[in-house]
């Protein structure tokens, strides 16, 4: 029995990822019960610096999922419909990053058991009120728009043929989803930098234009993260089945995007030096001369932003596979920074609260249940959508044409033209 099932047991990369992929979940799993169990005392959060990692990666999830909006809204709202193909590999990433900016919210609101209170007690005069109801309905709406997704299954398909038929149908409602998401997405994204910006406690953050960038900074690294997701998956699997020319010319969108958020980034950082202003002075100093330093000018400017630029709008890199997946990575990589950054830097600034005191600095470093916790997070991410892709298609741009003509009715042409 032994030696029957030895045989059926081969080692392959797929079982491989999984396996290490499953470690890390489990290593995460226990750390996040210690976490449940003793608190938020074990980690190295404190009243100073009250959002760390997790926040990091909640923010950064967010943003990387915003690909969905975005590109559907184009698709179903703007008639490109040509584009659908890449939406439809959106959608599914922006399901899974709005799952994982839950899990870590579960973790760092430290009182996970009272996370319905948001729903019975409302206060509208709170942006982080507002944000997690936004959070929480279009999730539902990611729900919906992925149920054609989940609908490809083959073992629903094979014992649940009318469940699978009803889920499909749900694409006749596509515009629909995306006007609610669309609006729903726009106001949490833009929130949560209002969120900070209005903080005046937190002077570095205390600025009106938060909301434009972390709504600017999410639809180009959404969209960027979709499309890097996409080739990476063609290269790895033959389950994956890109259309290059679709993919080349959206990133030539995202060259030119960047160029605005590069003018935008640009200008909020480094107008602060015009003048003193305490504590906005001091943080700029921390991101610019400080330990943040090397994360702006290299990770965010350098990195994130104008190497990637000139990759997506010079033609000759853009056409090639490998400079376009290596910009796309930076891109996505540049946002994830952007966040960490904004994040940290505001609460590394300590004001005085007596006349007569100094501006203070304090640190962070995440602690080893953070990292375990946040690790299994991303862990997750990268398992679901690995599974995606192998079980249910979510790369593969020759299905749509086909899916229009089960769902609809019409032809491959027709639906071309």
């Amino acid at each position: 029995m032994f030696k029957k099932f030895h045989s059926k047991l081969i080692i392959t990369p797929w079982t491989i990822w999984l396996g290490v992929m499953g470690i890390i979940l489990l290593s995460g799993l226990l750390a996040g019960i210690l976490v449940f169990w003793k608190g938020l005392s074990i980690t190295n959060l404190t009243d100073l610096v009250p959002w760390g990692l997790w926040i990091t990666i909640d923010l950064s999830s967010i943003a990387l999922a915003a690909g969905a909006f975005s590109l559907c809204a184009a698709v179903h709202l703007f008639g490109l419909k040509r584009y659908e193909p890449i939406a439809r590999t959106a959608t599914f990433v922006g399901l899974i990053g709005y799952t994982m900016a839950m899990l870590a919210l579960v973790l760092d609101i430290g009182r996970p058991d009272r996370f319905w209170k948001a729903l019975v007690y409302w206060n509208p005069h709170s942006l982080l009120w507002e944000v997690t109801i936004a959070i929480m309905l279009y999730t539902t709406v990611l729900v919906f728009e992925t149920l054609p997704i989940f609908a490809r299954l083959e073992w629903l398909r094979k014992h649940f043929p009318k469940i699978s038929a009803k889920m499909e149908n749900i694409y006749h409602y596509a515009p629909i989803l995306a006007i609610i998401g669309l609006g729903l997405s726009s106001l949490h994204q833009s929130s949560l930098g209002a969120t900070y910006g209005i903080i005046k406690g937190r002077p570095f953050w205390f600025k009106p234009e938060m909301s434009v960038l972390f709504m600017l900074s999410a639809i180009v690294g959404g969209i960027s993260l979709t499309l890097f997701a996409s080739m990476l998956s063609s290269r790895l699997t033959p389950k994956a089945k890109i259309n290059d020319a679709l993919v080349e010319r959206v990133s030539r969108f995202v060259g030119w995007l960047l160029i605005g958020y590069f003018y935008f980034r640009a200008w909020d950082a480094l107008s602060t030096s015009y003048t003193y202003d305490p504590g906005r002075s001091e943080g700029l100093y921390l991101m610019t001369k400080g330990p943040l330093a090397f994360n702006f000018w290299v990770g965010e400017i350098l990195l994130g932003m104008i190497i990637p630029m000139v990759l997506l709008l010079y033609t000759p890199t853009r056409m090639n596979r490998f400079w376009r997946m290596l910009a796309l990575f930076l891109v996505a990589a540049g946002v994830v920074a952007f966040r960490w950054d904004i994040n940290i830097s505001g609460l590394m600034v300590v004001m005085p609260y007596v006349p007569g005191q100094t501006i203070a600095y304090t640190s962070y470093r995440p602690s080893l249940i953070e990292i375990l916790t946040g690790s299994a997070i991303i862990a997750y991410g990268l398992t679901a959508f690995s599974l995606g892709v192998k079980y249910l298609r979510v790369v593969d741009h020759s299905l749509i044409e086909r899916e229009h003509e089960e769902i609809t009715g019409t032809s491959g042409e027709e639906v071309t033209a």
